[in-house]
């Protein structure tokens, strides 16, 4: 036989080791690890005493700062503004990853101010409106306005880089 010899079922120890290890290596929310420790505990059974509590151990970490939602909020806030998501977007995945609004506050700051660079970002990367090589036919400019509401931006925000003339990026508003 040349399968795969089944994993042990996880006791208390094993499952703190396996949510140090995870914490350790990725940048994680409460939310994200709460539903790996769930999956691995489904894959692989419970052997320790008592009922498993992940909920505990996912708290004794955030205490002990191996994981903290507001900080992951505006690390992942950042990623996605620079790469010219907009605030509807990064608002809509940071809400995906479970952080909750009290800890999206500051994201969300630091994301409104970025909004306009992120735009520029998003156009330039997909080549819309003043970065193009010639003006759209109005089916074109549809789909620029389509992506552009789908990275998060705001209808007025894609309507005024779609309308830009190709080499001649809008002026930020004030």
């Amino acid at each position: 036989m040349t399968g795969k010899r089944p994993r042990p079922p996880l006791d208390s120890d094993s499952m703190r080791d396996m949510a140090l290890r995870y914490v350790s290596r990725f940048a994680t929310s409460r939310a994200k690890l709460l539903a790996y420790l769930n999956r691995k505990l489904k894959e692989r059974g419970w052997d320790g005493e008592g009922a498993p509590q992940p909920e505990q151990l996912v708290e004794r970490l955030a205490e002990l700062r191996y994981v903290d939602d507001r900080s992951f909020a505006v690390m992942k806030s950042a990623s996605l503004t620079r790469r010219g998501y907009g605030a509807r977007r990064v608002a809509e995945t940071l809400r995906a990853d479970g952080i909750a609004e009290t800890d999206r506050e500051e994201a969300d700051v630091q994301t409104q101010g970025e909004a306009w660079a992120a735009a520029d970002r998003f156009a330039r990367r997909k080549r819309i409106g003043p970065y193009a090589q010639a003006s759209p036919d109005p089916r074109q400019r549809e789909k620029w306005i389509a992506a552009f509401l789908r990275a998060g931006h705001s209808y007025v925000m894609a309507r005024r880089w779609t309308d830009a003339v190709p080499g001649e990026p809008p002026e930020p508003q004030e």
